[in-house]
């Protein structure tokens, strides 16, 4: 029989962190809750209303001037996030893989050595790099063009870790032995054996990738100067420090702040799927 005290504090228990992260919950939806109703007042409202009570629903109206103010540069801003994001987190997530997989399944002098200095560099703040990183960019002259941003993004000292873990522990040596004694070469034994087993922290690594390049906002402010190659962080902060002199350009910011977010939340619900099947057909292999 179980014991009447400790079945009650466990109840107890359960009880206390359910209410935590209810309120932890309630605390990390509030400003999202405060920004979907922000984006649905007018100018005229935002101030004259209570922040988190919904008014006049004028979100249409909000979203065609997001899109059509300053001839519609916010959606080339969109773009271009997009691209930074996208082929900046793909091709990252496939360097991590590569360099993940060579420390490893490949023994060699100083391996060790390089993981602990690839440790290292999860531990220097971006906004450390991006003074020498400018300097650098300078000197060869790409200063101000897509690859000032896209460059330092393909790399994430993060990324090689979390792929050398996941794979020391899901790949294992008999299988890519089995591979090679088949006559696969070392690519396409890591292409068509060990990146199948890797999927879910690919999937990991791209989802940290692309969420730490679509909210990069220090880089392209030191790298960038025209307005056409800003991602949406600089150019809503543009925005922002516009508004003393044009308050019309508050509801934009608080509505391109919306929609900015919902990226995000589409690449997490659509790799959601793929993460979970990953997990589970690694742990079956």
């Amino acid at each position: 029989m179980s014991n009447p005290s400790t079945a009650r504090e466990s109840r107890v228990g359960r009880t206390a962190a359910m209410s935590l992260m209810f309120l932890l919950a309630i605390y990390f939806l509030l400003p999202i809750y405060f920004l979907i109703v922000a984006a649905t007042k007018p100018q005229s409202d935002l101030a004259s209303t209570f922040g988190l009570a919904f008014s006049h629903f004028d979100l249409f109206h909000n979203l065609h001037t997001l899109f059509s103010r300053d001839g519609g540069i916010y959606g080339r801003w969109a773009v271009n996030s997009v691209i930074y994001a996208v082929l900046g987190a793909a091709v990252g997530t496939f360097i991590s893989a590569l360099c993940g997989y060579a420390l490893a399944k490949f023994p060699f002098r100083g391996r060790e050595f390089l993981f602990s200095v690839i440790l290292g560099g999860v531990l220097v703040p971006t906004t450390a790099l991006a003074l020498p990183l400018f300097l650098l960019f300078s000197k060869t002259g790409i200063v101000n063009t897509y690859f000032a941003v896209f460059l330092p993004s393909i790399v994430s000292p993060f990324g090689v870790y979390l792929a050398r873990i996941f794979t020391a522990a899901a790949v294992p040596d008999e299988l890519l032995e089995s591979a090679r004694l088949d006559g696969a070469g070392e690519f396409r034994t890591f292409f068509s054996v060990a990146l199948r087993l890797m999927s879910p922290s690919l999937v990991t690594i791209f989802l940290f990738q692309f969420v730490a390049i679509w909210n990069n906002f220090f880089l392209p402010m030191v790298m960038l100067q025209k307005e056409s190659l800003f991602p949406i962080t600089l150019g809503l902060y543009e925005w922002n420090g516009q508004t003393a002199r044009a308050p019309l350009l508050q509801e934009s910011v608080i509505t391109g702040s919306l929609v900015s977010i919902l990226p995000v939340i589409v690449v997490f619900i659509l790799l959601q799927r793929f993460w979970r099947t990953g997990l589970a057909s690694g742990a079956l292999k």
